[in-house]
């Protein structure tokens, strides 16, 4: 007998820090936002929606299931994997239009999480974020096609097409998205993602979220701007 139930996704990062010092980061709301998502106006709210208003947690063995998404810590040496285990598509009908891009959402979230753990102790950031139909490859016309197609640690250098010059690793990949450091300006980290064609996205589109670290005020006002400005001139107006 076939059995027609999708099969659950499982998403994993490895951090390298114990679970003691991971879950807090799955707990703490200041926390929290250092890695889920981007800065922008309700972002706290969306914290306290998906973390605070409907969840089970287990802190003696790490478990945190938060609706239909389950979190579980598991040590690995002086490591721990971090499982997120995402209900099958149908669990949550309403949802099923935007089930691929939350599961794109939570890879470069889990990501996030992992760099800033490892590579800044969790310390507040700032964010960038561009999203899109563009009028072609967003990563090449970035100047950063050549740095984005190269494995995983590997050096680049570029200077993108805002201004920049950049110097970093490939620091991991996924099927649709790849994630750059920046050494300038501090230890920062690029998410550069394809966005495909849905019945929301008929054009696809690309989506770029900056982890800025150890700017300054200034310094960062004066990258959104350019960024802000280069973007513009590549995307496409909506219908």
């Amino acid at each position: 007998m076939n059995d027609s139930t999708p099969d659950p996704i499982v998403i994993e990062v490895t951090v390298a820090a114990s679970p003691a010092e991971v879950w807090p980061a799955l707990r703490d709301p200041a926390l929290i936002r250092r890695w889920h998502g981007w800065h922008v106006e309700g972002l706290d709210e969306e914290i306290a929606l998906i973390y605070g208003s409907d969840f089970t947690e287990d802190p003696d063995h790490y478990t945190l299931r938060l609706g239909v998404e389950h979190f579980s810590l598991h040590p690995a040496g002086d490591s721990t994997i971090v499982r997120l285990t995402r209900a099958p598509r149908g669990a949550q009908p309403d949802w099923d239009a935007y089930y691929d891009d939350i599961t794109e959402g939570w890879h470069t979230f889990l990501r996030q999480l992992r760099f800033g753990i490892e590579r800044h102790g969790l310390s507040d950031r700032r964010t960038l974020f561009l999203a899109g139909a563009t009028r072609g490859n967003a990563v090449e016309l970035l100047g950063l096609g050549e740095a984005a197609s190269q494995p995983v640690g590997s050096g680049y250098k570029a200077q993108p097409a805002t201004g920049d010059a950049w110097s970093g690793e490939v620091w991991d990949r996924t099927d649709e998205q790849v994630f750059l450091t920046v050494a300038e300006h501090g230890d920062s980290l690029l998410v550069l993602a394809r966005q495909p064609v849905t019945e929301f996205r008929p054009s696809g589109g690309w989506m770029i979220l900056f982890n800025a670290y150890d700017f300054t005020d200034t310094d960062f006002a004066d990258l959104e701007r350019r960024w802000m400005e280069w973007w513009s001139t590549i995307t496409v107006a909506a219908d």
